[in-house]
């Protein structure tokens, strides 16, 4: 019988514009490698490092209250400022350990978590914060979307909270303006729907318990023959992408399943002369290739599984025992997880803009 060593796979994210990321919550850094990236882009790092802090942890009383700088620190691929066509490297430096938080939970595996089956998988497992399953992971996705992000031409990335537990945002995207999202910390653009949704978290926090919501995303002037009709679909690698976040339960894009309610009457997109639908319940791809309509998709995140409240916990010896979580964790991802959602979209359509350019 053969034998393979357990070793981590599924590292890397893409085809042409690539990006494999390295380091866990606890080590000395997290980091990257985007490949592909094309030479002679003028980049602005301002505009990188602003993604990040987006991200960061630290930055309300709403999320954890690690403190992290999250500076990104270019290693390579990169020269007076603009890309040269090779591999970009990037470090962010940890800074804020906590490390003996989690030494209680070194023997047990906590409900919901990678724990339990990291450990059975691999044989080992780092449980300082979670190690390489730790949604720490994500910071070197959004540079490397912020990256994407100056590679497409004129295309435009919204992201927003849409939901936070039973409070949700019902309005059309159409009726918002995107320039206030980031004018609460919750990151929801209307702003009497925000105070509801920040009122529950802290409400939430309080009672050492997590709730989970919705990210809505929208894709503006993506242009007409992204994606593959077969099994490189573009709204398939938005669906993987997604999926790939930490806490991503669901994926849903244009009518999504509301849509599996409706009569087919209802629901084609009728055209216009110029191509362009009068509606576009089919989220602006249609066989699996953009069709120039706004891309606008959904993404579910669970409550995060860490509760500062006692649960009963497996440990390595087969006992059911009582734990109380510790530590400084999110009572909700959502207001951080809004740059990723945008980060991980940028890069998928940097890597389809790309492909579509080889074939053109």
């Amino acid at each position: 019988m053969l034998k393979f060593n357990k070793y981590m796979a599924g590292n890397s994210f893409g085809t042409l514009f690539k990006l494999t990321t390295f380091g866990e919550s606890h080590g000395d850094a997290l980091g990257g490698i985007i490949d592909g990236c094309p030479a002679g882009i003028s980049l602005d790092f301002d505009a990188i490092q602003h993604e990040m802090t987006r991200r960061k942890p630290g930055q309300s009383a709403i999320v954890t209250q690690r403190k992290e700088d999250d500076e990104v620190q270019f290693l390579s691929g990169i020269f007076e400022g603009k890309t040269t066509g090779t591999s970009i490297g990037f470090v962010i430096p940890n800074t804020n350990q906590k490390s003996d938080d989690y030494s209680d939970i070194k023997n047990t595996y906590r409900p919901s978590h990678a724990d339990y089956v990291y450990e059975k998988k691999y044989g080992v497992r780092d449980y300082r914060g979670g190690g390489r399953s730790s949604a720490r992971e994500t910071a070197s996705r959004v540079v490397a979307g912020a990256v994407a992000k100056q590679l497409l031409p004129n295309i435009k990335i919204n992201a927003f909270v849409s939901s936070v537990g039973t409070i949700f945002l019902d309005k059309p995207y159409q009726d918002l303006d995107f320039s206030k999202t980031e004018s609460n910390p919750v990151r929801c653009p209307d702003e009497a729907t925000a105070i509801k949704m920040e009122e529950l978290i802290r409400d939430i926090r309080k009672q050492g318990d997590t709730v989970g919501g919705t990210i809505t995303c929208v894709l503006q002037n993506v242009p007409l023959g992204l994606g593959e009709p077969v099994f490189d679909k573009l709204h398939a690698d938005l669906g993987k992408a997604m999926l790939s976040i930490n806490a991503v339960k669901g994926f849903e894009y244009g009518s999504g399943f509301c849509g599996a309610q409706m009569k087919g009457s209802d629901h084609n997109d009728l055209y216009n002369t110029d191509g362009t639908t009068k509606t576009n319940l089919s989220g602006g791809i249609q066989g699996g290739i953009s069709n120039g309509m706004d891309i606008y998709f959904r993404v579910a995140f669970k409550p995060v599984a860490t509760l500062i409240q006692k649960q009963e916990v497996l440990d390595n010896q087969g006992n059911i025992i009582e734990l109380q979580g510790k530590g400084r964790h999110d009572p909700c991802v959502l207001p951080r997880a809004v740059p990723i959602v945008e980060a991980m979209a940028a890069i998928v359509l940097a890597d389809f803009y790309l492909i579509n350019k080889i074939y053109q």
